[in-house]
């Protein structure tokens, strides 16, 4: 399983993060200013920027290395009124003084920012626990299927959002695997994909039927969501429908009752004993993919499931389709945060076409490729989390 944030991201050379050549180039820089001053004579002179080192300094120098900086600067003010023959101006000390009190600003800020930095590495180590907790790494290699999974934070400051995937060997030869997007971001969604993972879970250890299976965590999540309202003391009604079942992020705000609107497109695959069938069940979410010699094949949904947390809206069960799966496909699962990428001039992520050159890779190598061929396509930042499993029949 690989976990990282959005793709593009800068990232600076080791050399550029270090804070000794990071000092040394505010050295050089005012040995530079105090070179051009002395050189120019009593018709160019440029002392005043020598104050502004320390300043930019504290955008990447911590307070200590700030101070240094701005210790250096006064005997190179001195230097420079020296050779400008400005040393015993009545200015001079209005100088020093402004030195003085621009690299004090300057040592304050840098350590706010230091301390702000601190605070961010804290919430990303706290989300990358999280993530781990949530989302367990799937297996390389369960009963007769090789899986690979990817996820892809939009935050590039975070880790974790909204998708889901989990997979289970339910005995007896029988695999299952889901896929799955919360609706909204944050930390909310963050709490539902919690409470659904363990419904899952619990669900894979009573061996649940594939065809009761959207009933028993659509259940269970809408039994979490009332027990999250009643503790925070809001009204117990139960949310709209959505605008599009297909697009979860395109859901309003929160129902004006304060019930928590959240709902999860999610896709479910039971993978048959010896792994010769699959069986779908699709809750709104985006249809999966089957790779077979060469061909791309959406598995659209014949009988669909409203998302999990709105069962109530439409109780009735529907059977799960099913297919062939035959030795060397590949089956991939994936959230919408995929499609709906977009480039800079907007147009959606052609992920059949992709598809179509990389039939051959095993899943190992199909997703890496999928993700950097994504991020060169969006240019920049995902708009929406994204998240990938790929399974292979391999036996």
């Amino acid at each position: 399983m690989t976990v990282r944030g959005a793709p593009g991201e800068p990232h600076l050379p080791k050399v550029a993060r270090s804070t000794t050549a990071r000092m040394a180039a505010g050295l050089v820089l005012l040995a530079l200013l105090l070179a051009v001053d002395i050189a120019g004579g009593t018709r160019i002179r440029i002392g005043g920027l020598m104050v502004g080192v320390p300043a930019l300094s504290a955008v990447f120098l911590g307070p200590w290395a700030v101070l240094a900086l701005v210790a250096a600067t006064f005997p190179c003010l001195a230097v420079a009124a020296w050779d400008n023959g400005q040393l015993d101006a009545v200015n001079f000390p209005v100088v020093m003084a402004t030195t003085t009190l621009i690299g004090g600003a300057s040592v304050l800020a840098a350590v706010v920012r230091q301390r702000r930095e601190r605070e961010l590495a804290q919430v990303r180590w706290v989300a990358a626990v999280t993530q781990r907790a949530l989302l367990r790494p799937l297996p390389t290699r369960l009963g007769p299927l090789a899986i690979a999974s990817t996820y892809l934070a939009a935050d590039a400051e975070a880790a974790i959002g909204g998708d889901l995937y989990a997979a289970a060997d339910l005995g007896g030869g029988r695999i299952r695997v889901m896929v799955g997007d919360v609706q909204g971001k944050g930390m909310a969604a963050v709490e539902v994909t919690g409470m659904l993972l363990a419904a899952f879970r619990h669900a894979a250890r009573h061996r649940t039927p594939l065809r009761a299976l959207p009933a028993v965590l659509d259940e269970s999540l809408r039994d979490d969501l009332t027990d999250l309202t009643a503790s925070a003391g809001l009204p117990l009604e139960p949310p709209p429908p959505p605008p599009s079942a297909h697009d979860p992020e395109s859901a309003g705000a929160p129902a004006a009752s304060g019930f928590p609107e959240r709902f999860v497109t999610a896709v479910m695959v039971d993978v048959a004993p010896g792994g010769g069938r699959i069986s779908i069940a699709n809750c709104g979410h985006p249809p999966p993919v089957l790779l077979h010699h060469g061909e791309v094949l959406p598995l659209d949904c014949a009988h669909p499931v409203v998302p999990l947390g709105l069962g109530d809206l439409a109780p009735e069960t529907q059977p799960p389709d099913t297919y062939d799966f035959a030795l060397g496909d590949v089956l991939l699962l994936y959230t919408d945060g995929v499609i709906e990428a977009r480039d800079r001039d907007g147009a959606f992520y052609p992920l059949a076409d992709r598809l179509a050159d990389w039939c051959d890779l095993a899943p190992a190598d199909l997703l890496p490729a999928l993700t950097a061929d994504l991020a060169r396509h969006v240019g920049s930042r995902l708009g929406d989390d994204v998240a990938v499993v790929a399974l292979q029949r391999v036996a």
